[in-house]
């Protein structure tokens, strides 16, 4: 897999090593190892242990790694142990909400994840995805709902994180970050949800989608696929393309520098 195509993101507790072999064997893009929202607040330093015991004893092993936020007590440690250990290729950094936060997590000298989650981080936004070490941007739509006091699955809800959304994909194409990845779909049972959920979000821009169950992996590889429609018209686009007219007419339609584009851009997506 591409550095750059990320389609998957797991999560895993560090509070439960035993299954982060497990979440890397699903087929999942990433696998992100939580410190942060899995981990009871007793437990911090427990799972901090058990994160730097299983890098030690599989130095091979390559996964990212949610710190905690922040203002939070054990976020100084977490990114120290991210620092000692080339298995972590990259930080997820919470609640991010300033430049200088990132810059900070970048401290390690590994690439950054900015969530956006909150209304401070939206506000911040074009500043984050500038600094120094982001790699790409991830959204935040549970803590983002939360903190703007949204009612949960509401239509006028939805049409202020699509606005949120929206913000996340032009800042990433603005600073030049890898596609950015959308928020959890918490409701593992509802299959169909998560299919319409990843697909509007592939419609929109995002590249893949954050995961918190092994079962949601495939589905969501199948739903950022494009359809055999789609494929099929992209075919045809790029075979006509070969002839090297920079533009042509195809079924009756004008085809030019863009539509090819497209056309590249949905093959991409076929694997």
């Amino acid at each position: 897999m591409s550095a750059s195509i990320v389609r998957s993101a797991l999560f895993v507790p560090a509070t439960r090593p035993e299954r982060i072999p497990k979440a890397i064997a699903t087929g999942a893009d990433r696998v992100i190892v939580d410190l942060e929202d899995a981990v009871q607040e007793n437990f911090k330093q427990q799972a901090r242990n058990n994160l730097e015991r299983f890098l030690s004893e599989n130095p091979d092993a390559q996964i990212l790694v949610r710190v905690n936020a922040p203002d939070h007590w054990s976020h100084a440690a977490d990114l120290e142990l991210c620092r000692r250990h080339a298995g972590v290729t990259a930080i997820l950094l919470p609640k991010a909400e300033s430049a200088a936060q990132v810059s900070i997590a970048g401290g390690t000298g590994k690439p950054i994840w900015p969530i956006i989650e909150s209304a401070k981080g939206l506000a911040a936004l074009s500043s984050i995805a500038r600094a120094q070490g982001v790699e790409r941007l991830s959204f935040g739509s549970l803590d983002l709902g939360l903190d703007l006091n949204l009612t949960t699955g509401s239509p006028a809800a939805e049409e202020i994180l699509s606005h949120a959304r929206y913000a996340v994909l032009l800042w990433t194409r603005v600073a030049g970050l890898a596609p950015a990845l959308d928020g959890v779909f918490p409701s593992i049972a509802d299959t169909a949800g998560l299919q319409n959920a990843v697909q509007f979000a592939r419609d929109m821009g995002f590249g893949g989608a954050l995961c918190i169950h092994p079962s949601q992996v495939a589905i969501i590889h199948q739903a950022l696929k494009p359809s055999n429609e789609e494929l099929q018209w992209a075919q045809r686009i790029m075979e006509a393309a070969s002839s090297g007219d920079g533009v042509f007419v195809l079924d009756g339609q004008m085809v030019d520098a863009p539509v090819i584009g497209r056309a590249h851009s949905i093959l991409a997506r076929a694997i």
